[in-house]
């Protein structure tokens, strides 16, 4: 049995998609492991008296959407009165030991595989500020949206070493995780790690959380740049960018790694082989 619990506040204005990326985000630990998801519970804060309740039954719905088709139920919940809306699930799940994957297995010259691209706390953060409309974002909400049910079943079926999700620590910092729990260091090539479109682009002009930033600064000793000195900070502050229902990182031997990449073929998920483990010091990550 394995347990998760995650809840935020409001990523996005639409309440409805709001309750289904931040399902989505909740239920994301229990495919991480490989679990399948049997129950949730609703976590609600809402200002019922500043706000309709139409708005909460939105968020409400939002989630359950997804947790049915995650195969859960929902059980109950429970929510208290808050200045500001917050909502989330605790999650129960069950995995087969014997295929229970962590982040402490990854061994030199596993490949890396990311799932989703990177950028959503960008992207987000370009909505905030009138620069992108929610329509011109609409693959990252969709992808924050979407579970990482499918991805959890390639990695099992290809037999994977370890797994994280990429969720606010970003992508940099996750993977600094893995390699302290694994003891090993990593190769992450640049131009290999996918972004969703419009990153760069609203990266340039400063839209860029301030979770970026704080991860930028409490990892950066671990991180060692060997590429081109003019792209290094923007293109850690999009690797550290903090993600909302981020994709997984997969580490697989590389005598499976071809199995992974037709697994998550077969499921018309992203199969971008973004770097290797490596026998450095634990934590260490080479961006080349």
């Amino acid at each position: 049995m394995v347990q998760t619990i995650d809840f935020f506040t409001p990523v996005v204005d639409d309440p409805y998609l709001f309750g289904q990326i931040a399902a989505a985000n909740a239920l994301s630990d229990l495919y991480t492991m490989g679990a399948k998801p049997l129950t949730a519970l609703n976590l609600v804060c809402f200002p019922s008296e500043k706000q309709p309740l139409n708005i909460l039954a939105e968020i409400l719905r939002g989630g359950f959407d997804k947790i049915r088709e995650s195969g859960a139920v929902l059980i109950g919940g429970h929510s208290v009165e808050d200045d500001e809306p917050k909502y989330g699930l605790a999650a129960t799940g069950v995995v087969d030991p014997r295929q229970m994957i962590t982040s402490a297995g990854a061994r030199p010259g596993d490949r890396l595989f990311l799932t989703k691209p990177l950028g959503s706390g960008i992207i987000t953060t370009a909505i905030k500020g009138d620069q992108l409309t929610v329509q011109e974002a609409g693959e990252v909400l969709q992808g924050m949206a979407a579970l990482n049910a499918a991805a959890a079943e390639a990695m099992v079926e290809a037999g994977a070493s370890a797994a994280t999700d990429i969720t606010g620590f970003g992508l940099l910092g996750h993977l600094h995780e893995m390699l302290v729990a694994s003891g090993a260091g990593a190769k992450i090539y640049r131009k290999a790690v996918p972004v969703y479109h419009g990153t760069g682009e609203m990266a340039a002009k400063g839209l860029i959380p301030g979770g970026a930033y704080r991860n930028l600064s409490y990892f950066q000793g671990s991180v060692y740049w060997a590429g081109e000195e003019q792209k290094k900070e923007e293109c850690l502050l999009i690797f550290f960018d903090p993600q909302t229902s981020g994709g997984l990182l997969i580490a697989v031997p590389p005598e499976r790694a071809a199995a992974l990449s037709a697994a998550l073929e077969k499921r018309n998920l992203r199969k971008d082989y973004i770097g290797e483990i490596t026998a450095d010091a634990p934590g260490k990550i080479t961006v080349s």
